[in-house]
Parts: C-alpha cells; sequence; structure tokens
C-alpha cells in the first residue's frame, strides 16, 4: 500500500536490499522470509515485542537521491505479489519522468506530490466504507488473534494491549488480546513462545493491584492458577474492558443473556484509530448503565449525549455548574458538586425548547418549558444549535401525553391499604410531627417544584432523612424510584396483566398462596381478604410479567409495606424497580444479588471493623444475619415504624444507605459481639438490639419481635431512637459511595457465581456417584470438559440458541446439554472405542441411543452413562453395549407404528369383550335375594378395578433389561457389528490376532444363523424348497448359503480395511429371488426403522454376487457365546481402561498455556504471504 512519504535515518538495520535503482530500493525485512539467522531471530524477537507486525510491513520501497544521505518510506507491503505491484507501477510510469530532472531536490518533491496525490484518490474512494469498518490495524490485529490462538470468525476482538505477562519472575513483554469470551496472551521472545487463552467464564477474580514485585498490575485468577499482567499504558481502560467482559460472561452463566452488539448504541461518526466497533459498544453501554443507574432510568433508555452547561437555579438565584445528558426520552441534569443539584425531565412533559438571547452573563441559553408552567435555563452550551436539533428530534418522536391517559382508570386497588384501614389517633405527639413534615414538604414543593421534573437538592435528603410523612410515602417513593415514569408510560398494563394471570397455576402461585398469610400478620390490613387478595393480584402479576423470577421470599414482606402506601399499580410499578434495577438479582431463584451484597458487606466490615469482623467469621454470624437485612431492607427485624423510614431513605440513596445502617448496627453492638462466645449468643443481642430500634414520632405501640419476646433479662434493653441510628451512620459511614460499592459489588459477583457453579459441580459429581464407576476428580475433571463442549457451542454455536440449551431452573444434571457435533467430538477425544474413520457412525449412533427424549440434546447424566459402560462395564455390559448400538432406536419405525395399531385392536377386542360380558350379566333376570356362583364371580371382577389399576402400574414401572430382552439382531446389522469390532482393533498391539479371532467368531455367528433359521422356519423353508429345488439339492443349499454369508462379511471387512476383496458368487446366488423387506423376522420385538437414517449399509450397494438373508438372525446370547470362544477377545474386553490420559489429552485441546522453542510465529508470517 502507498503511505504519506517519511524520511528514514537507518536503511540497513533491519532491512536486506532486494532491488535497487538510482532513484528506488525495494527492502525486505531481516527475520521475515528465507534465511534470517540469528540477526533474523533478534529482529522477529522485536516485532513482536513492538508490535512490529502490524506497523511495520515486512517489505518496503524507499525514494533515495545521489547526493542525499536521507530516504523517504513511500510504499509498504504485507508480500512480495503487492510490493511487486508498486514497484512495476514506479518504473513503468515515474522512472523515465524523474531521470529527466536536473535537480534532487525537484525529484524528491515531485514523488512525493505524485504519492500523496494517489493517497488522496484512494482515501475518496474508500471514505464511506472506512467511517463503518474498523481501522486496518485493527482487523489485522484481529485476523492474528484467530491465527494464533485458533478462534473461529464468530470470536470478535474487542480490544488489545501491549503488556507484560509475569511468568514466574520473569516478564514476558507480548500483546494481552481482549475478545468477547476469552483473553488471550502471545508473545515471542529469543525463540521462547508463550501463548495463554483464559476464558472469561473461568475468572474467579480480576483486580488492580500495585506490589514491590507486580508495580501497577492487573491480576487474573482463575479456580487453580493466578496470572499476572503489567506495564500498560492505560491501566485504568483496560481493567475497565475487562470488567465488563467478565460480568457479560457471569451474566451468561446466570441467566443465558449471550452479548449481542446493540446496533441502537451510539457511534462516533468519525472512526477512531485503533478502536473496533465493538469497543465503541461497550464504552457507549458503560455510559448508559452509568447514566440510568444515576438517575434511575429504565433498561430501555439509551444515552444520545452529554455536554458541560450550567443551570439556573431559581430557589438559590444562581447558576450551577454540571453536565446535561440527553437521551431518546429523557433529559437529564447532575451538578458537578455531589447532591448540590439534579433534575430529571422527561421529554413527555416538555412543550416548548427555544433559544433564548445571548449575552456576556448567560452565553448561548436553552429554555426548556414543560406543561406544569416550570421552565428551565441551560446556559453556556458548546453547541447549542445541534443540541435544540437533537431535542426537537426527539420530541418528534415522543407521543402525546393525552395518549397515556386514554384507558379507563382501573378498578382495582384505587386507594392504598392505609386509607382503607386508617385509624383515628388521639392528639399527640404523633399527628403533630406528621403536620410538620408535611408542611415543610408542602414548602419544599412550592421552593423546588412538584412531580417529576422537581428539583433534588441537598435539602431534598434533609427531609427524606427526617422522615416522609405518610400521606406523601407513597408519591415520593415513585418519584426517587423512577417507578413513576413507568407508571406514566403504561397505562393498563397492570390491569391487563391481572386479567391474564387470573386462573393460572404455576409453582409460582403455589409458593404466593403460601406465603400470603405469613406477610405482616400484625397488621390490620393484612388480618383480612381485601388486604391478601390485593397481595396476591400484584405478586401473581409480577411473576406472570417477569416468569425468569417468578416469585421468592421476601417478596410478599416488601410488597406488603408498599401496600400499604400505594395503590396496587403503584405498588407494582414499585416491585419492579426493586426487583429490576434498585435491587438487582436479589429476586431470583439463588437470590445471587443478596449473597453478593453480603459479599461486599463482609469486605466493608473487614475494612472498617477489622477486629469485631475476624471474631464474627469464626462465629459465622455476619452470612446468616446479612442476607435477611438485606432482601427485606430490615422490614422483618425492626419494628415496622421504625424500619419503613429506611425504606424512605433506600429510595432516594439506594443500597448505600442499608449498607451504612448495617455497619453501624455492628459499631453500637461491639463490645457485646467480641464477647459473645457462639453464633447464638451474637444473633440473640443482634436480635434484641433491633428490636429496641423505635420510632418515637409514631403513636401507635411497636409490635414486638420474637426475639424479644423469647429473651428476657433484668433489665430491658435501652431504646434506640431510628433518627439517631439513620444520622449515626451517615456520620461515621456517609463517604460510602455508589461508585465503591459497583466496583465492590463486581467482585464479588465473580466470587459469588463462581462459587454457585462450584456448587452444582459438586451435586452432580454426587449425583453421578451411584450411577457410574468414575472417581469423584474423574467425574469433576468430565463435568468440567462436559460444561466447557456445551458454553463453546452456545456462544459460537449456530444450529441452537444458548436459551435452549442452558436453563438455570432445570436441575443440575441438565442445565448443560450438547447437540451431536459436540458430541461426537468428544467421544472422538474420550470414548475408549476409537473406530478410525468409523468412529463417527459409532458416536452418531450412541448419540441416538442415549438420547432418550429425542431432542437431539444429551444432557450430562445421559453422558455419563453411556461413557461409564464402556470404561467400567464389564465383557457382557460392553458386548451388551456394542450390540444395541447396531440395532435401530426402538420407537420411530413404521414396524413400532404396525405393533402399535396391532395393540391397539388387541385392547379394543379385549375391551368390547369385556363390556359385552358386563352387559349380558346386567341384562340376566336375577331373582331377587338369589345370586349364583357365576354371578358373585362376575360382580368380583366387574368392581375389582384396583387390579387392573395395579397391573398397569405395575406395566409402566421401569423393568432392568437383562440379555433376554434384548431384540435379535439381522444379517445386515450383524455386518455392521462385525465391522465396528474390525475398526476397533486397528493399533491395538494383539491386532493380527484379534483379526483371526474376529473372523473365527463371524464365521461361527454366521453358521448359527443358518441353523436357526431352518428351525425357526422349517415348515416355510419346506414348501419353498420343495417347489423350487430337487429334493437332492437340499444338502447343497446350506453350504451355498454361508458362503454368500460369508462373503458379504469378508466384503465389509475389505471395506473396514480399505483392501478389495473378490467375492465368491454361486448360481444359487443369483437366483435368489426371496422377497426383501425389512420387518421383525423372529417372534422377539425388534422394532427397525428405515435403516438407511441409522447405519451405513454394506448391502445396500447392490453388490453382484451378494444378498442379504432377511430370513437370518441371532441373538444377543449367540454373539457372547461366541466371543467368549476366543481368549485374545476376552482379554480385550475386560483391560481395564484408564480415561486420565484421555482427558489430558482433551485439555490439551484446551490449552491454557504452552511454551514452544519454535519460532512458530515468523512461520506463521511466512506462510500467510
Amino acid at each position: 500500500m502507498w503511505i504519506e512519504p517519511e524520511e528514514v535515518l537507518l536503511v540497513g538495520a533491519l532491512w536486506v536490499s532486494e532491488r535497487a535503482n538510482p532513484f528506488f530500493i525495494l527492502q525486505r525485512r531481516r527475520g521475515h522470509g528465507r534465511g534470517g539467522g540469528l540477526s533474523g531471530l533478534l529482529v522477529g524477537t522485536l516485532d513482536v515485542v513492538l508490535d512490529s507486525s502490524a506497523r511495520v510491513a515486512p517489505y518496503r520501497i524507499l525514494l533515495q537521491t545521489a547526493d542525499s544521505q536521507v530516504y523517504w518510506n513511500i510504499a509498504c507491503g504485507s508480500s512480495r505479489k503487492e510490493i511487486t505491484e508498486h514497484w512495476d507501477w514506479l518504473e513503468s510510469n515515474l522512472l523515465q519522468t524523474i531521470s529527466i530532472f536536473d535537480n534532487d531536490e525537484d525529484v524528491i518533491t515531485f514523488v512525493k506530490g505524485k504519492i500523496s496525490g494517489i493517497i488522496a484518490e484512494e482515501k475518496r474512494l474508500k471514505q464511506g466504507e472506512e467511517q463503518e469498518e474498523d481501522s486496518g490495524k485493527f482487523r489485522e490485529a484481529e485476523l492474528k488473534m484467530r491465527r494464533l490462538f485458533g478462534m473461529p470468525e464468530e470470536e470478535k476482538l474487542v480490544n488489545y494491549y501491549s503488556c507484560s505477562y509475569w511468568k514466574g519472575r520473569v516478564p514476558r513483554q507480548g500483546w494481552v488480546y481482549l475478545s468477547i469470551n476469552h483473553l488471550c496472551f502471545y508473545s515471542f521472545l529469543l525463540g521462547k513462545e508463550v501463548t495463554l487463552v483464559i476464558p472469561w467464564m473461568e475468572v474467579t477474580q480480576l483486580e488492580k493491584n500495585a506490589t514491590l514485585v507486580f508495580p501497577e498490575s492487573i491480576r487474573v485468577s482463575t479456580r487453580h492458577t493466578e496470572h499476572y499482567f503489567s506495564m500498560f499504558l492505560n491501566i485504568n481502560d483496560t481493567f475497565k474492558l475487562m470488567e465488563q467482559l467478565a460480568n457479560i460472561a457471569m451474566r451468561q452463566l446466570l441467566d443465558n443473556e449471550a452479548f449481542a452488539a446493540d446496533r441502537s448504541l451510539p457511534k462516533p461518526c468519525k472512526t477512531l484509530k485503533n478502536v473496533s466497533t465493538l469497543k465503541r459498544d461497550f464504552d457507549a453501554r458503560a455510559k448508559n448503565e452509568r447514566y440510568r443507574a444515576m438517575f434511575r432510568l429504565t433498561q430501555d433508555e439509551r444515552l444520545d449525549g452529554h455536554t458541560d452547561c450550567t443551570l439556573w437555579t431559581p430557589f438559590a438565584k444562581m447558576h450551577i455548574v454540571g453536565q446535561l445528558f440527553i437521551s431518546n426520552n429523557y433529559i437529564c441534569f447532575s451538578s458537578r458538586e455531589e447532591d448540590l443539584c439534579q433534575l430529571i425531565i422527561p421529554l413527555r412533559e416538555v412543550s416548548i425548547v427555544e433559544k433564548a438571547d445571548s449575552s456576556s452573563v448567560l452565553p448561548c441559553p436553552v429554555s426548556i418549558s414543560t406543561k406544569n408552567k416550570m421552565t428551565f435555563l441551560f446556559a453556556n452550551l458548546k453547541d447549542r444549535e445541534f443540541l435544540v436539533q437533537r431535542i426537537s428530534d426527539f420530541l418528534q418522536r415522543t407521543p402525546d401525553s393525552s395518549w397515556f391517559d386514554t384507558s379507563p382508570p382501573s378498578l382495582i386497588g384505587a386507594q392504598s391499604l392505609l386509607q382503607l384501614f386508617h385509624q383515628n389517633s388521639p392528639e399527640d405527639l404523633g399527628p403533630k410531627a406528621e403536620k410538620m413534615k408535611e408542611e415543610a414538604w408542602n414548602i419544599h414543593f412550592s421552593e423546588f417544584g412538584r412531580g417529576v421534573c422537581m428539583y433534588r437538592t441537598s435539602r431534598t435528603r434533609e427531609l427524606v432523612l427526617n422522615g416522609i410523612p405518610e400521606c406523601l410515602r407513597g408519591e415520593l417513593w415513585l418519584l426517587f424510584s423512577g417507578a413513576q415514569n413507568e407508571l406514566a408510560t403504561h397505562p393498563g398494563y397492570y390491569g391487563d396483566l391481572v386479567e391474564q394471570a387470573m386462573g393460572m397455576c404455576s409453582l409460582a402461585t403455589d409458593e404466593i398462596e403460601r406465603d400470603l398469610h405469613r406477610s405482616m400478620p400484625e397488621h390490620r390490613a393484612f388480618q383480612n381478604e381485601t388486604g391478601i387478595a390485593a397481595l396476591r393480584r400484584v405478586l401473581t402479576a409480577y411473576a406472570h410479567r417477569n416468569p425468569g423470577i417468578g416469585y421468592c421470599q421476601a417478596m410478599n414482606i416488601v410488597t406488603s409495606v408498599l401496600l400499604l402506601y400505594c395503590t396496587e399499580e403503584q405498588a407494582f410499578w414499585l416491585l419492579v424497580a426493586l426487583c429490576e434495577r434498585m435491587l438487582p438479582d436479589y429476586y431470583n431463584t439463588r437470590v445471587v444479588g443478596a449473597l453478593v451484597d453480603q459479599g461486599v458487606f463482609e469486605d466493608l466490615t473487614r475494612s472498617s471493623l477489622p477486629q469485631l469482623y475476624e471474631h464474627m467469621q469464626e462465629l459465622g454470624v455476619i452470612s446468616t444475619i446479612s442476607l435477611s437485612w438485606f432482601l427485606t431492607l430490615f422490614l422483618s427485624v425492626m419494628p415496622f415504624d421504625s424500619a419503613v423510614l429506611l425504606v424512605d431513605c433506600f429510595f432516594y440513596e439506594g443500597i448505600k444507605v442499608i449498607f451504612q445502617v448495617a455497619l453501624t448496627v455492628l459499631l453500637d453492638n461491639m463490645d457485646a459481639l467480641l464477647s459473645s462466645s457462639d453464633e447464638g449468643e451474637a444473633m440473640t443481642v443482634l436480635g434484641r438490639y433491633l428490636d429496641n430500634v423505635v420510632n418515637k414520632q409514631t403513636v401507635a405501640p411497636p409490635i414486638p419481635h420474637l426475639h424479644a419476646v423469647l429473651t428476657s433479662g433484668d433489665e430491658p434493653p435501652p431504646e434506640i431512637d431510628i433518627f439517631d441510628l439513620i444520622k449515626s451512620s451517615y456520620e461515621k459511614f456517609g463517604s460510602l459511595s455508589s461508585d465503591v460499592i459497583e466496583q465492590m459489588r463486581f467482585k464479588q459477583r465473580l466470587k459469588v457465581i463462581q462459587s454457585l457453579e462450584d456448587t452444582a459441580k459438586r451435586s452432580v459429581v454426587r449425583a453421578m456417584m451411584t450411577e457410574s464407576a468414575f472417581s469423584i476428580e474423574e467425574l469433576e475433571e468430565l463435568y468440567c470438559l462436559f460444561k466447557s463442549k456445551h458454553m463453546t457451542s452456545c456462544y459460537w454455536g449456530s444450529s441452537s440458541s444458548a436459551a435452549e440449551r442452558h436453563d438455570p431452573s432445570l436441575p443440575y444434571l441438565e442445565q448443560y446439554r450438547i447437540d451431536p457435533v459436540q458430541f461426537s467430538q468428544l467421544f472422538s477425544a474420550l470414548a475408549p472405542w476409537v473406530c478410525g474413520g468409523h468412529t463417527t457412525t459409532l458416536s452418531s449412533r450412541l448419540f441416538r441411543l442415549l438420547d432418550q427424549n429425542q431432542d437431539q440434546l444429551v444432557n450430562f447424566k445421559e453422558f455419563i452413562t453411556g461413557l461409564s459402560g464402556m470404561y467400567h462395564g464389564d465383557m457382557t455390559e460392553k458386548l451388551k453395549l456394542l450390540y444395541k448400538l447396531h440395532l435401530p432406536p426402538g420407537n420411530s419405525s413404521l414396524v413400532a407404528q404396525h405393533n402399535i395399531n396391532r395393540d391397539d385392536t388387541l385392547v379394543l377386542d379385549s375391551e368390547s369383550s369385556f363390556l359385552s360380558d358386563l352387559d349380558t350379566f346386567q341384562q340376566q333376570e336375577v331373582a331377587p335375594g338369589c345370586l349364583t356362583f357365576f354371578h358373585l364371580c362376575a360382580v368380583t371382577e366387574v368392581k375389582d378395578y384396583r387390579y387392573y389399576l395395579r397391573m398397569w402400574a405395575k406395566e409402566k414401572e421401569p423393568k432392568k433389561e437383562t440379555i433376554k430382552d434384548l431384540p435379535r439382531m439381522n444379517q445386515e446389522q450383524f455386518i455392521e457389528f462385525c465391522k465396528t469390532l474390525y475398526n476397533m482393533f486397528s493399533e491395538d498391539p494383539s491386532e493380527q490376532e484379534l483379526y483371526h479371532a474376529i473372523a473365527t467368531v463371524a464365521s461361527l455367528l454366521l453358521r448359527i444363523g443358518e441353523v436357526g433359521k431352518k428351525f425357526g422356519n422349517g415348515g416355510k423353508m419346506q414348501e419353498t424348497t420343495s417347489q423350487t429345488l430337487p429334493i437332492s439339492a437340499e444338502q447343497e443349499e446350506e453350504p451355498d448359503e454361508g458362503t454368500s454369508g460369508e462373503a458379504l462379511l469378508c466384503q465389509a471387512l475389505a471395506d473396514a480395511q480399505l483392501e478389495p476383496a473378490v467375492l465368491q458368487t454361486s448360481d444359487e446366488e443369483n437366483k435368489d429371488d426371496t422377497e426383501s423387506s425389512y420387518s421383525v423376522v423372529s417372534s422377539g420385538s425388534l422394532l427397525c426403522e428405515d435403516i438407511a437414517h441409522d447405519t451405513v449399509l454394506i448391502g445396500a450397494e447392490q453388490r453382484q454376487g451378494s444378498t442379504l438373508d432377511v430370513d437370518w438372525s441371532i441373538t444377543f446370547e449367540q454373539v457372547l457365546a461366541s466371543l467368549l470362544t476366543e481368549p485374545v477377545l476376552v482379554e480385550y474386553f475386560e483391560r481395564k481402561m484408564d480415561i486420565q490420559a484421555k482427558m489430558a489429552t482433551c485439555k490439551a485441546q484446551r490449552v491454557v498455556e504452552r511454551q514452544v522453542s519454535s519460532p512458530s510465529e515468523q512461520e506463521l508470517m511466512h506462510h500467510s504471504t
């Protein structure tokens, strides 16, 4: 490719000149192509360390003049063909022209101008494509990654960085490649190659640290090893991207959400150098998540852009510096100083957006007016024209707010339960305090606005910490949680869900019914059917909306509190905000979010209260107490009137206030906890403390909890004012920020999800220990290999989606499943029966045998069942499995349908006979009091229906299969059976003896089948023989038929050995016109399907002189008895197989780290040319 001319001072240091003329030199880089020696090896190492393979092509063309020592690089090429084309063009088009120039400066100026013109023309032609595609350097790096690590095209590179990988005490300089599913590292130093591949799903810890040994490094931990990477140019950017990729992998393990590039994510107008489209998408995704968390917006909100500006605040009469955020449905503002001011303006509320007059005091202002007569003035906007146009575009797509109010009002739950069951209270401290709070909030509304567009300031927080009055609690909970926006934009949604879920039964509805009467039974609102019915409707509607969560214990407690202050529809949307945004993953089947925050709480305790943490860990208390605290927001462990104030703070501040209060509770009880000798004593201390956290501004007496009732002391414990507790938590732990919590959550999420995966593995291994003879270690290794194959097919396979393959709601044994392709790969790598080219056929047969539900997927239990039979079964079990592999599947053939029809006929006949007997009995005239023995028997037979039920149940019970239950094998299946055995013996030390033995056994079985045919079909054979053959020829028939069968067998074995075979033919075989139909040939229950779908048939090739005998068959007992006559075969099948070597080989294919003492990178570069 042509490049902008640049000066080159060192011409021969790392390059070899191959062509030259008076003005141009074509050079090849040392270490590339032929030759090289030590200098080539050094250059190859330098290329990897400095990424020269990406920036410096192996060929270049230099411009030179006779009088100058300065050279100009004007072209480069990755292959000899490319650079030769450029060289030929220079010689044809420029060489004669520049030879007539007198001045060298003119030559250089002319050539540089010509090259620049060519480059400009190429850019103009490719300008449209380059804006959408990644830069050339990045595409080259992606190809290099796939080539080095054997990745398919489905594996997308996100970004790559230069760094050092610490192998022991030695840093290896190279490049780390971060793809969607893997972290890869490559280094090539002085002939030593280091390759590292770590799937993100195996990462258990990811942290950035700085030590004396590893300065400013990133540690990536898996279950077995730790890897250190350092010397990044931008370690923060690298670490953030690693966090995002690991988070996506954990999400895949949790609920199948595989990553897909979101097309609606904003893209820069210009292509950034060396940044992939995926990297830009990840950056935009991270900004979106932060934006939504900051303003409590819904998951479908996409940030369009943000800019610095100032906001005029009428309450403070000043301009506040901050950032303006624009998304598809909202305009938001956040001050630079935390908690100074925050503003959310839904576009559905905007009426006018206009440019105001600029002045020196108010440069570039924009005025935004809402429908409730509020006006917001933003100034100091850099690109005001574009901003106004962008907002106008979004406004045109926003439905008018009148559209949201067209649905009829809901008739269910129009009032909160507290309004329905409000009790008149005496005029004392309670009502006065409530009225004072109401007055304070009314003043706040008049000054800062009311509703979604309210200014949220430090004054707002103060009012929330002092407690929200009951009459405003529902409104402000909706506002601070963001649920008000969903309520306004989804009219009638809740009513529709209630109707759809009505009458539906599921596991979730059963659990809901069980917990309904356990939800705040002490409160009057839930002591009657009105409150219970409202709670049932809200929980059932949410379970119907989000079946992935359905219902989880503790949801009933939280929802019952929401219903006290909100209508049903409002409570529903608050529950949505809690479960899906504010407490993510808290209420799924494994309460992962609560376990993550439990781990965060332990880390906070370790850093804030180290002495107490050590003692609590010894007692095992933290994990016990914190789960209930977080799941119910203290509602289940604290008096209701006190806990509801924490819920007020939670909806405004988020989860940080729960952490603050929990740490304060431990701090206040530190001395008592340190003196506790066991877990029970510590639990009692905390329980009594929380029971005595009171709200002195309430009228109703606190309802004591179980701890206070069961524990008694000489002195009652002191009361703790909830307001003092909240104030103390802000004073002592108020520095805790949401960003710190999110960082700690990420660390714990890796640990928790990987711990859950380990628990699943242990459960599977325990379940399979009784069903297979593999050891615990072998089962664990097999589980890891099986899971890896499953996950690989999820993110690389296209035959079925990940949701179909991985369902965390299934039992552990059935969560991971593989299809026939992955099964064949594992079978080839692990099975002891490797049959060369016949392995794939054998694998497909075993897959169909194990796939009992015929969903084209095999789970781990089925996989181990088949593998265990091959490794640990005795000779009979191994032969039984091998025998069954050559019989068609038993429930999908025409014969099976025929048998079903025949059975149906028999059942109908018996039923009609039974009914006719019953009718006859009923029609007989019997004198009163006179019953014959026949009548008694008939009555008994008619009434004893339990007998038939018992018989039916007994038939349905799974019966242990014996060798007598196996169907007979016909001649065609037998030939395939022999072919498989023949292939199994290749490369065995006793190969020749085994071949001779199987030939002897096969010949014996062929004759056994002939004898059995005569005895089984003697009458039919007699008749056929008398019609077609003379009696004297009957004795000659058997050798001919045997010869025909042996000819078929010889041909099959010859085919398996890929050698030509000579078939013996006879006139009898050519004249054989026996009926050819695949059917049941014995009185057994062999169910044949179309054999073309199951096996590779020898006889289907219409060989001359060989025909299959459809009346020929043998039993498994005959096969077993014949094989027992050959000691070498007995020794082969009784031989103990070791799977360890197979598993080691299979793991080597998923290589984690390897060192190769060969310059493979140089070879790869050479082959790429």
